[in-house]
C-alpha cells in the first residue's frame, strides 16, 4: 500500500453563482432554496456528501440536508416567509413625507452674482 499524500485530496463540491430572482440554486440536479435577501448577489454552494450550505460573504444564507434524488426542489419555509415579506414591502408604496420647502430660484441667482438683460442684479 502507498503512503498518503501530503495534502489530502480535494472532497465534495464548491461553486459560486449569482443568485437568481426564484432565490433558488441547483446543486447536482435539485434546486435549494436561498434567503431572498441575496437575490442578485454572488452566493458560493458547497456540497459535501450530507449537507449543501449556501453562503453570502462567508455568512450562510442556507442549509439543507442533501438529496440523492433528481429534480426535487427543497425548500425552506423561512425562505419562503421572507421572499413573501420581502415582496410585500416592495408592492406596498410608501408614503411620500413632508415635502421639504421649496428654494426661491432668484436666490441662487443673487448668490452667484447673475446678471438680467436689464442691468439689475437679481
Amino acid at each position: 500500500m502507498l503512503a498518503l499524500p501530503p495534502v489530502p485530496p480535494v472532497t465534495g463540491f464548491t461553486s459560486r453563482v449569482r443568485l437568481p430572482r426564484d432565490y433558488y440554486v441547483r446543486m447536482g440536479s435539485n434546486d435549494y432554496s436561498v434567503h431572498p435577501q441575496a437575490i442578485g448577489r454572488f452566493v458560493d454552494v458547497t456540497a459535501d456528501l450530507e449537507t449543501v450550505t449556501i453562503s453570502l460573504d462567508g455568512r450562510p444564507v442556507g442549509t439543507h440536508p442533501r438529496s440523492w434524488s433528481t429534480g426535487l426542489t427543497i425548500t425552506d419555509p423561512d425562505h419562503v416567509e421572507a421572499a413573501r415579506a420581502l415582496r410585500k414591502a416592495f408592492q406596498t408604496p410608501h408614503p411620500v413625507g413632508e415635502t421639504t420647502g421649496l428654494r426661491d430660484l432668484a436666490d441662487y441667482d443673487r448668490a452667484f452674482g447673475v446678471v438680467l438683460d436689464d442691468g439689475q442684479v437679481a
